[in-house]
Formats: structure tokens, C-alpha cells, sequence
């Protein structure tokens, strides 16, 4: 399959591009586009057949349930069952925006995309091509992140053409994607909302409009055996270079420490090495390869540069990453939790 690639220019002959893209997605195809998220690989939602090609593309495990993304908040009433009054609340504080609400499905929703559930989640993104994409196709758009299964999220266009080209139909290339890592997810299916994935919107922002939520566990832990997962990316290892990540977490010297001798042992032993680190430590480090994700206090643009730093990693061939934790009150969450899954549960904690 030859992967047509087409980049918003913000004019006039944008409206061929997204004609384009929406045939193929009512034809039953993949389209990749950008979201305010990350990139977003999309099919048609109600077409059993076409989401089942996102799995195949990317190699994604057939119980890990896709979003669907709307452009009008009615949408609410076509695919969910119930919709209750704090999604209608959380709906309007924060779409369009990097928000996922699980509510119970209707039948309309087919189990491919559901994970078999009984349940689907739904989002309404912010990004101009995202809402236009979905607008103007006049279907609903199931999309995971456009990357391998496993790989690091892509957060530009070349992220998805080294993953998925000749695999899918159609990429749209625009490079403003904002917030750099997959929006928040909160399940309003049970009694008590619970958040499953940490994104922009913080568990302090959901408590302001709809009261007390809780936290599931596996969010900086994994799911049990057996235990199916509810949202995208709670069950699997994700986010993952080709290198063995390690984070190391304690006091900053013992820290800085600590990875100077593992990367002393690693290069000895000739093997290359790098270092995540921040603005303001990473002149501590001896490593040859070390890089800053961000300025410490400014978890947004850790968040931003996450996944192309960990991209970067294979591109350097770099087979061990030692990585400091950060901070985790607001955005800085979602940074954990992904690096969590991108290391395998690996980490160091010294006292």
C-alpha cells in the first residue's frame, strides 16, 4: 500500500485534503491526523471492519479499547446509553479538549472498538484539522495514537511515517500538536468517577466541576493478570524505545550518583547510554548523550518533549536510558505514568 501524505497549508486546498481523507474514511480506511493530544490513527467508528484495520496496522492488542472522537456534544446521546449530568457538566468545561469520558454504550457501537465492553470512550478534540477531519467526514472517528503498538507516541508527522507508512492510507501532516501526551481519561460508567489515564486535566480540575473522583491504581502500577482493561493503555507496556529504560527516583545526589556509576559500568562494557534528565541537573551527569526533557517547574513542556526524546533514543541507537522522575501535581502525572509504562515498572528508589 502506498501512504499518500498530504500537509495542511491553511488555505484554499485544505478542503481537497480533507475530501480526500474523508472517502477514504468512509470507504472503510485509516487516516492519520493530528490532534492537540498527539497524532490520532482514525477509521470509521461504526464499521466493524475498518476499526478492526487499526489493530492490524498497528499491531495493537484486540481487548485494548479505541476512542471515538466527535465534533458535537449530541454525539453524546447517538453512541453512549446513559449520559449523565456530570458528563454534561465535564463536557462543557473542558471540550472540546484533551478529555475522554467512558459512559455505557449503545448497540450502535460495535464491540470491535470497545474491547468487547460494554462501554464506550468518547472525546472531542481541540485541534483545527482533528474537529475539521471529523466535521466534514460526517462519520465518527475511532483513533488511537498513529504509532506502533508499544512505541513511543507520535507528536509529529515523521513519527507516523517511520511507524506506519505503506501500512495505512492517508497521513495529514500539521506539526502543532500542543500538549504532547494522550488526554485524560475518566470512566462516569460507575457510581464514583474514576480517572484511568492522567493527562492535561488533573484530578484537582474534575473535583472543581463534579465533586470527589478517585484514582484507579494501575495508573503508576499495571492491571492484575486476567484483568481487562477499561481504557487505552492500562494493561500493555507502552511508550517504549528500543533501549532498557530505567527511572531512579530519591535524593538528587544519590540520584545523579547512582546513574554515573551505571553509566561508568555500561559505557566500559560498550555500551551506548543516555541520560533524561532537566534544565537545571543535567550538567551533573558524565554521560555523553544526556538530555534535558525540560525546566523542572514547567511539567507542560516535559510533556511536550517526552515522546520525541524517547524517539530520538533509536535514532542514536542508545541501548540503556537512565531517567530522573518528575514532578507529578499536575501534567507531570501523565509524564510519570507514561514513563512508568515506557520503562516496564522499572524503577530505582533510593533512600
Amino acid at each position: 500500500m502506498k501512504t499518500i501524505v498530504k500537509t495542511i497549508t491553511h488555505t484554499e486546498e485544505d478542503k481537497k485534503i480533507y475530501e480526500q481523507a474523508g472517502k477514504i474514511l468512509r470507504d472503510g480506511g485509516l487516516v492519520a491526523f493530528p490532534t492537540e493530544t498527539v497524532y490520532g490513527l482514525g477509521a470509521d467508528a461504526l464499521d466493524a471492519k475498518a476499526s478492526a484495520k487499526i489493530y492490524a496496522a498497528k499491531g495493537r492488542p484486540s481487548d485494548n479499547p479505541l476512542i471515538v472522537h466527535i465534533a458535537d456534544v449530541n454525539a453524546l446521546y447517538d453512541l453512549a446509553a446513559e449520559v449523565p449530568e456530570k458528563a454534561l457538566i465535564l463536557a462543557k468545561k473542558f471540550w472540546p479538549g484533551p478529555l475522554t469520558m467512558i459512559l455505557k454504550k449503545q448497540d450502535k457501537v460495535p464491540d470491535s472498538i470497545t474491547g468487547g465492553l460494554g462501554t464506550v470512550a468518547i472525546r472531542m478534540p481541540s485541534h483545527p484539522v482533528a474537529a475539521e477531519l471529523i466535521r466534514s467526514s460526517g462519520v465518527y472517528i475511532a483513533a488511537p495514537s498513529a504509532n506502533t503498538s508499544g512505541k513511543p507516541s507520535p507528536t509529529r508527522a515523521e513519527h507516523v511515517i517511520n511507524d506506519l507508512s505503506g501500512r495505512i492510507d492517508m497521513i495529514i501532516q500539521d506539526d502543532t500538536v500542543d500538549i504532547g501526551v494522550e488526554s485524560t481519561i475518566i470512566d462516569l460508567s460507575e457510581e464514583v468517577p474514576t480517572i484511568l489515564r492522567p493527562g492535561y486535566i488533573t484530578q484537582a480540575m474534575f473535583e472543581d466541576a463534579i465533586g470527589k473522583t478517585i484514582i484507579d491504581p494501575a495508573i503508576m502500577g499495571s492491571l492484575k493478570e486476567g484483568v481487562v482493561p477499561k481504557a487505552p493503555g492500562m494493561k500493555y507496556k507502552h511508550y517504549a524505545p528500543n533501549a532498557d529504560v530505567t527511572i531512579v527516583e530519591g535524593p538528587h545526589e544519590k540520584v545523579v550518583e547512582y546513574i554515573n556509576s551505571q553509566i561508568a559500568e555500561k559505557e566500559a562494557e560498550g555500551h551506548r547510554c543516555a541520560v533524561m534528565a532537566t534544565d537545571e541537573t543535567k550538567g551533573k551527569y558524565i554521560c555523553k548523550d544526556i538530555v534535558s526533557a525540560g525546566h523542572k517547574d514547567d511539567e507542560l513542556s516535559v510533556a511536550r518533549n517526552l515522546y520525541a526524546i524517547l524517539r530520538d533514543f533509536d535514532k542514536q541507537n542508545i541501548e540503556y536510558v537512565y531517567s530522573e522522575s518528575f514532578e507529578t501535581k499536575n501534567v507531570g502525572q501523565a509524564v510519570m505514568n507514561r514513563l512508568i509504562k515506557a520503562a516496564g515498572h522499572k524503577i530505582i528508589k533510593l533512600d
